[in-house]
């Protein structure tokens, strides 16, 4: 088996006796089943939106507060979009391309703004400027935190990407500029929009920070609204639907070009910056400043700093961290389990109903928490009131809310996952589900755990699901960190926000590991 060339693997016979329709139908079945399944939030929030009735409709949703709610969920993601944009590829052509120094330490301290928590650094940069614009604080704040979202697959994009024809390029005397925007930019653009949707729907969906610098978007409404009037947050759920729908179908519609990539391609010669290196490092480290260490300086000065708060905690900060572990792991772990099947229907074709059961699972990630958190509560009060307020329902949150994450993880894997091999398991008379385990398992398996992680990373900063699902007399890490910042007693969330951010830094870490070797070895 190790002898034979990629071309004799190729040209091996179809396996005799192997019922791969049979596979291929279960496969099929199943990632039917759980897109179904997935969609049911979305379903229900169509169903309770409906029974509020026209009346309450309309009442809601024309009204100049929905309209200014309408103008403020717009007009954040056209402002920040670009910026993020602009900073994660300047930050990845200058770690990919340049002989800067210190270039392989700058690709992971420029990640570290992942790991931190959107209401960790709404929360910071609050307390030290309360007075601050909220549009501005949340331009910033938003800024800081979703630049990684852009910069990892675009470094990912410009290490595959063939350095033939930039250098061919500077060859015949175009500038590095020039360059930049006639060579590298078209083959670095769907990595470049890819990251700008995400960022789009992180946006929309985001409520923590929002609410701490007072900024007000319908996520941030259908939060108010549902604990005084779940039909007006039903409501004022349409819209986030809509638009997240706009998202998705614009995602869909994103080129994505053959890799230029080629075998034994050879790595580009690194632009040297000469005095301009002092610059850009210097623009690195102002920018790492604001997204991490004002943050971790601000927790650790409200801890040094402020007096004890009288609100007492619901849970130790070790009991709300074994808590926070025991959902995450639980919500990750059903996440890559319900992905695999359609990871690996999505690998077979792209095409027809796998298309369509792979693009509308990416709705939930348009779905703020605390809309799909509503949705369950509905599902499970009339369907599956067993675990209802359980541990088990928080866990389905998390596994809805990011399934998608691990499932664009997952697909990679699976995708550069050898076809051939699984070819020779068959033709040697094994089952498809024996080969799958004893060749393709082992394969995809860094994939999985890089679904792992980030789903990991990302249940560990939820907030509003949690706020909304936890059981009775149950606390997380962000449940907690919530209700003393509520009460303006800094001093107790900071211990809380610092092993958020401790917790968070073990998946990211990983993540950007994952993400690097994705880029040397696509």
């Amino acid at each position: 088996m190790t002898g034979l060339t990629g071309q004799g693997l190729a040209s091996l016979p179809p396996a005799r006796g192997v019922r791969r329709g049979r596979f291929s139908l279960g496969l099929t079945i199943t990632a039917t089943i759980i897109g179904v399944l997935l969609l049911l939030p979305l379903v229900a929030v169509l169903v309770d939106a409906s029974q509020a009735g026209w009346a309450e409709f309309s009442t809601v949703l024309f009204r100049t507060r929905s309209l200014e709610l309408l103008v403020n969920t717009l007009a954040l993601p056209l402002i920040v979009t670009p910026l993020a944009a602009a900073i994660g590829t300047a930050a990845a052509w200058f770690t990919e391309r340049t002989a800067l120094p210190g270039r392989r330490i700058w690709t992971v301290l420029l990640v570290l703004p992942i790991a931190m928590p959107d209401f960790i650094v709404g929360y910071a940069w609050h307390s030290i400027a309360p007075t601050a614009s909220p549009l501005g604080a949340a331009v910033l704040v938003m800024t800081l935190s979703s630049y990684p979202l852009i910069y990892l697959p675009v470094a990912a994009a410009l290490r595959r990407s063939d350095p033939a024809l930039e250098e061919a390029a500077r060859s015949l005397g175009l500038s590095s500029a020039r360059t930049f925007f006639r060579v590298v930019l078209p083959s670095i653009r769907s990595a470049i929009l890819g990251g700008c949707l995400i960022v789009v729907l992180v946006l929309v969906s985001e409520y923590g920070a929002f609410e701490i610098v007072r900024f007000q978007t319908f996520t941030t409404e259908v939060f108010t609204e549902f604990q005084v009037n779940p039909a007006a947050a039903g409501a004022l759920s349409i819209p986030l639907v809509l638009i997240g729908v706009l998202v998705v179908v614009g995602e869909g519609l994103v080129p994505i070009p053959r890799s230029s990539q080629r075998p034994g391609m050879r790595r580009t010669s690194l632009i040297p910056l000469g005095p301009g290196a002092v610059g850009v490092i210097a623009a690195f480290v102002g920018l790492v400043a604001l997204a991490v260490v004002v943050p971790v300086g601000t927790l650790l000065y409200w801890m040094a700093n402020s007096q004890h708060s009288t609100l007492p905690a619901q849970a130790t900060v070790l009991a709300a961290t074994l808590t926070t572990c025991k959902y995450c792991a639980g919500g990750a772990q059903l996440a890559v389990l319900l992905a695999l099947p359609i990871a690996l229907l999505s690998a077979r074709s792209r095409r027809g109903l796998p298309l369509i059961i792979e693009r509308s699972t990416y709705l939930t990630l348009a779905l703020p928490g605390v809309v799909i958190a509503v949705s369950l509560i509905f599902l499970s009060l009339r369907f599956a009131f067993a675990i209802y307020e359980s541990s088990w329902l928080v866990m389905i949150g998390y596994a809805i809310i990011t399934f998608p994450l691990a499932l664009s993880c997952m697909k990679t894997s699976v995708r550069q996952a050898p076809a051939q091999l699984a070819t020779v398991g068959r033709s040697l008379g094994r089952s498809a589900p024996y080969v799958f385990l004893r060749v393709t398992l082992p394969l995809i398996a860094p994939g999985i755990i890089a679904g792992f992680c980030l789903v990991f990373l990302t249940a560990s900063t939820e907030l509003t699901a949690t706020l909304v699902l936890q059981p009775p007399d149950t606390v997380t890490l962000t449940t907690q960190f919530w209700a003393f910042q509520s009460e303006t007693a800094y001093g107790a969330a900071a211990p809380y926000g610092l092993v958020i951010i401790v917790l968070s830094m073990v998946p990211g870490t990983l993540l950007a590991i994952w993400f690097d070797r994705l880029g040397q070895n696509r």
